[in-house]
């Protein structure tokens, strides 16, 4: 059983400064950090929690793409689909202000650069999980990426995690991709999006109705932990409230460790919990790839259950 992400993997060019200007104007930086991000995040979570990892999407061959095949090799993460030549990787410039808000501003390079044929390079089997990316059903990803989909065995999973534009898509598209999901996994805001429910609870039981029979819906609610919707009933699975340092990558360390388990045969709420532990580390880190490993979450849990 393998994790494969079908998602944009960028490079994160991560400025700190004091706040936003007004447009037209001018914002001087503290800090500049470069890092690699997107599908990234998640594949680097899954395969330190002890996944088989593979990345489907497409990778550049300038720097950008270099350094994407870098951290990822380094936690022995597989990239499935050749390099795409003569482009790079794109960007994605993250401004963080002194309060903590983060602005992004994304561009469209390689890594949009996939096919049907390209994604089924990873060779996707029965018991694998599929990670898709609610930012890829945006053009030119979204017409190869549900193709794909759509002819997966009934055997693999597929889970979604959406992202703020989802509610917004055509319903169609919304459609097509509920169709083939197995498991939704995102915060809370997507969840009361696409549900119109104001209470996270109530907002995971609705998910579930939009999905087939035997899905599986996780909605993560900051440090209060998640919801998981399992076989009709609802429950929750409590955090660990932490003193953030950057929460940017938190949500996709949760997505990576609670996929990782499943592939390792962990329970659902039992994978949540880890999740929700790895996630509470990862927001006393700096950086969006800084997902704990998989000891980390052991000794983290063990010290609350002492």
């Amino acid at each position: 059983m393998r994790v494969i992400h079908t998602g944009q993997a960028l490079v994160d060019v991560v400025v700190r400064i004091e706040e936003l200007p007004e447009r037209g104007g001018n914002s001087m930086a503290s800090t500049r950090q470069h890092f690699a991000a997107g599908a990234v995040t998640i594949l680097l979570a899954a395969a330190r929690a002890g996944a088989h990892a593979v990345h489907a999407g497409a990778v550049g061959t300038g720097q950008n793409g270099d350094l994407i095949r870098a951290v990822l090799a380094a936690d022995g993460v597989e990239v499935s689909s050749p390099p795409v030549e003569g482009m790079d990787t794109g960007i994605c410039v993250v401004a963080v202000e002194a309060t903590g808000e983060r602005t992004f501003i994304t561009t469209m390079e390689a890594e949009r650069h996939v096919t049907a044929d390209s994604l089924a390079t990873s060779g996707p089997a029965p018991g694998d999980l599929v990670c898709v990316t609610g930012y890829s059903l945006f053009a030119p990803t979204r017409d190869p990426l549900l193709t794909f989909l759509e002819s997966l065995d009934d055997g693999v999973t597929v889970v979604l995690d959406p992202g703020d534009a989802f509610a917004t898509m055509p319903w169609e598209v919304r459609r097509r991709m509920l169709a083939v999901t197995d498991v939704w996994t995102s915060n809370s805001t997507e969840a009361w999006d696409l549900t119109g429910e104001g209470d996270v609870e109530a907002a995971t039981a609705a998910l579930a109705e939009t999905l087939g029979a035997g899905a599986v819906v996780v909605v993560r609610d900051g440090p209060g932990g998640c919801w998981v919707r399992l076989d009709g009933v609802t429950t929750h699975v409590p955090g660990f409230p932490q003193e953030p340092v950057d929460t940017n990558g938190a949500g996709d360390a949760h997505t990576g460790v609670l996929v990782a388990e499943r592939t390792l045969g962990t329970d659902w709420l039992e994978a949540a919990r880890r999740a929700n532990a790895a996630g509470a580390i990862q927001v006393t880190r700096w950086g969006p790839s800084s997902a704990p490993t998989r000891a980390e979450v052991d000794a983290f849990l063990a010290e609350r259950q002492a």
